[in-house]
């Protein structure tokens, strides 16, 4: 007998519910104890799911990981990416516009534990297979957006002392792994002022407009002028 479309669309809805949950879950959770040590089991216990609903949902601990990854690059593409490139067009504004979201993206605990890649990548460095490629994709693409738009800067005449956009995605992602790490270690927020500072200062040994790259220092601001 076959089943009704509305039933199969309905058990589809409402599997496609518990998996987002579940993964809500699982993405803060393993920003606080780590991503290697998200599994099936630990999932369960804190999300009130049966062990076995969630084996269905994901199928194994490394696939519950992979789901992981990719539920936290939602996050943080809607939190630090979305905004940033609504707010502004390609360039200098916009590069601003990122640093101060990337910034409150760590410093308003998108994920509890501080930032869940950072978190992930410590987890998975030396660690060969399929979760740590998928880490390292997410923070390539992210360190790449950076540079892309540093570039569209230079040749906008906006950062006329760029000449290697890569090496400065580099230095802007450095100052955020160190903020990061000190900020949710010492659990103070001087290091996001002092990486604030950092990100002004080497905009302005580039050649940026100061007016522009001040709007770093003020949590907000680069995304509203």
């Amino acid at each position: 007998m076959q089943i009704p479309a509305d039933i199969v669309d309905g058990r589809r809805l409402r599997g496609d519910a518990s998996r987002r949950a579940v993964l809500a879950v699982a993405v803060d959770l393993a920003s606080v104890e780590g991503l290697d040590h998200l599994s099936i089991g630990r999932i369960a216990a804190v999300s009130m799911v049966s062990k076995s609903n969630v084996a269905t949902l994901f199928g194994s601990k490394e696939r519950l990981q992979l789901a992981a990854v990719e539920a936290a690059r939602e996050r943080f593409l809607a939190t630090v990416i979305e905004p940033a490139r609504a707010a502004h067009p390609r360039g200098i504004r916009r590069l601003t516009a990122l640093l101060d979201r990337v910034v409150a993206y760590s410093e308003d605990r998108v994920f509890p534990g501080g930032c869940f890649f950072s978190a992930a990548a410590a987890d998975f460095h030396a660690k060969p297979g399929e979760v740590r490629e998928a880490l390292a994709a997410v923070l390539d693409r992210w360190v790449g957006y950076l540079a892309v738009q540093a570039r569209h800067a230079a040749e906008q005449g906006e950062l006329p002392g760029l000449d290697d956009p890569d090496q400065l995605g580099f230095e802007l992602q450095g100052t955020f792994e160190w903020m990061n790490l000190l900020a949710v270690i010492r659990d103070t927020d001087e290091p996001y002022r002092r990486a604030r500072t950092a990100y002004r200062a080497r905009l302005i040994a580039l050649g940026a407009d100061p007016a522009i790259a001040d709007l770093v220092l003020q949590p907000g601001a680069a995304m509203r002028s």
